[in-house]
C-alpha cells in the first residue's frame, strides 16, 4: 500500500525541483531589473521591500503551479514557467509608468507604492494561471 502511494515520488521530485530552480531563477532576474536591492531591504526590516517582492512571488508561483497541473511534461512546464517570467517583468515595468520612482518609494520603505507593485504582480499571476488552462 506505501509502496504504491510512493509510485508517484519520482514524478513529484521532478517537479518539485523544477518549480524550485524556476523559483530562484525567477528571483535572481526580477532582483537584478529593479534598481532597489530587495534582499537588502529585507535584511534591514523595510517592510515596502518585502510585501513586493513576496506578492511578487505569488504572482509568479500561481502560473507555476498552473504549468505542473496543466503542463503535458517538464519540458512543457520550464516553456510556461518562462512565459510567467516574461510576465512578471513586463507587469513591473507597467506598473512603473503611473508611479514614477516606484522604485525609489519602495527603497524609502513606502508601502503604498509596493503593495501597489506586489497586488499587480499578483493579479497578473493569477491571470497567467488563469490562461494557461486551455
Amino acid at each position: 500500500m506505501i509502496l504504491q502511494s510512493l509510485a508517484g515520488l519520482p514524478a513529484f521530485l521532478v517537479y518539485f525541483c523544477t518549480a524550485i530552480l524556476c523559483v530562484v531563477v525567477y528571483l535572481f532576474v526580477y532582483t537584478r531589473i529593479t534598481p532597489h536591492d530587495e534582499f537588502k531591504l529585507i535584511r534591514d526590516n523595510d517592510p515596502a521591500a518585502a510585501i513586493a517582492l513576496g506578492l511578487s512571488l505569488l504572482g509568479f508561483t500561481l502560473p507555476v503551479v498552473s504549468a505542473i497541473a496543466h503542463s503535458a511534461n517538464v519540458v512543457d512546464c520550464l516553456v510556461w514557467s518562462l512565459v510567467a517570467l516574461v510576465v512578471q517583468v513586463v507587469v513591473y515595468y507597467v506598473i512603473k509608468i503611473p508611479v514614477p520612482n516606484l522604485s525609489a518609494k519602495i527603497a524609502a520603505g513606502e508601502m503604498a507604492p509596493a503593495i501597489w507593485l506586489g497586488l499587480s504582480s499578483l493579479a497578473a499571476g493569477a491571470l497567467n494561471a488563469a490562461s494557461m488552462i486551455y
